[in-house]
């Protein structure tokens, strides 16, 4: 049976690309840690997250230091962080890796929170939503910088059902820390 987006509950997919990254000589990409300006915007999207009431019932993130920093960052700022899957598939991942991962998540979360890299999570948005709030479809296609979140919701009774222009684009938020 093929199970078509439209019908079922609401489902919230938050992308969020890794904070600010340093470029150290002679490290590894995967095991480029975060910039002071990193450290700082982290914890902001914690927060922001918090405030839009956009806590996920489960995160997948990139097993890339920079990126598992910025969830060590984010879920510091929660009470009770979710469960967290780090996934190697995510690192480097186009948007069909990253979907492909996406539909694997059991039916019962309803907010997914994906922490990953540019431009895989740029080009994820932009294939999933169908149509966007607002300038937020603009907004993503212009910029999708460092530490920004976008919020596709979309109804579907399984992940596996979320498809190409399924979703709507509801917001786009790049938080910033303060500097001391």
């Amino acid at each position: 049976m093929i199970e078509r987006a439209g019908a079922g509950p609401l489902r919230r997919l938050v992308v969020l690309r890794h904070a600010k990254s340093a470029w150290p000589v002679d490290v590894a990409d995967h095991e480029r840690h975060l910039a002071p300006r990193g450290r700082r915007d982290a914890p902001a999207a914690g927060r922001a997250l918090a405030d839009a009431d956009l806590l996920p019932d489960l995160v997948l993130c990139s097993t890339a230091v920079r990126a598992r920093t910025t969830w060590d960052l984010v879920a510091a700022e929660w009470g009770t962080p979710p469960p967290v899957r780090f996934d190697r598939r995510l690192y480097a991942a186009g948007p069909a890796g990253l979907l492909a991962v996406v539909h694997e998540v059991p039916a019962e979360v309803e907010t997914l929170l994906l922490i990953g890299h540019n431009p895989g999570l740029e080009e994820l948005v932009l294939a999933l939503a169908g149509d966007g709030l607002d300038d937020t479809l603009e907004r993503v296609r212009t910029k999708f910088p460092t530490s920004a979140f976008a919020v596709l919701t979309w109804r579907g009774t399984a992940w596996r059902a979320l498809a190409p222009d399924a979703a709507l684009l509801t917001s786009v938020t790049v938080p910033r820390g303060k500097k001391k």
